[in-house]
């Protein structure tokens, strides 16, 4: 898993609730047991706060999951200061997390939905799941590929026996 310990490549730039001079990350307590899943989050700039917490949930509805599963909300530095993903963040009571677009254009193989429009504005061929991705580390799978709004993008990424679970239920229907 890339580091968010400060590294240049995959260096946090703030987290909700918290100032930028803040990069500790810290949860909730009793967060950390059994949460698993890490929400990717791309918006366009002044997207309502209300817009990107509804396609959360429509995210965590889509994993069969809950916000007791949510360890981190993830998206591309360049809206590290987004308050309808810091609103997300904190709505879940969960810390965010930021990426570079190199450290998200590294997932680029890993992607269900790349785009070059995407990359063309960010320099990564996709933020949400890139950074959903990210987050949740190198052995995470897409659980949840990328959904979209009007003005945003949700992706969530967890172990990959939840992803086999969900694809097992929904080849049954």
């Amino acid at each position: 898993m890339p580091s968010v310990n400060g590294s240049e490549q995959s260096k946090p730039q703030g987290e909700a609730g918290v100032g930028p001079a803040s990069r500790a990350a810290s949860q909730p307590a009793g967060r950390l047991r059994g949460a698993t899943l890490v929400l990717g989050l791309g918006c366009e700039r002044g997207t309502p706060p209300k817009d990107v917490i509804a396609l959360a949930e429509r995210a965590l509805v889509e994993a069969g999951a809950t916000m007791a599963d949510l360890l981190l909300v993830t998206s591309l530095d360049a809206r590290a200061d987004e308050s309808a993903i810091l609103a997300t963040a904190r709505h879940f009571g969960v810390s965010a997390a930021f990426y570079d677009a190199a450290t998200l254009e590294a997932e680029a193989s890993r992607l269900e939905n790349p785009s070059k429009v995407v990359f063309a504005h960010t320099g990564c061929h996709g933020v949400a799941e890139g950074a959903a991705l990210v987050g949740a580390g190198r052995d995470a799978v897409l659980v949840v590929p990328k959904i979209t709004s009007s003005q945003a993008t949700a992706a969530i990424a967890g172990p990959a026996s939840m992803a086999a679970g969900r694809r097992s239920l929904s080849e049954r229907r």
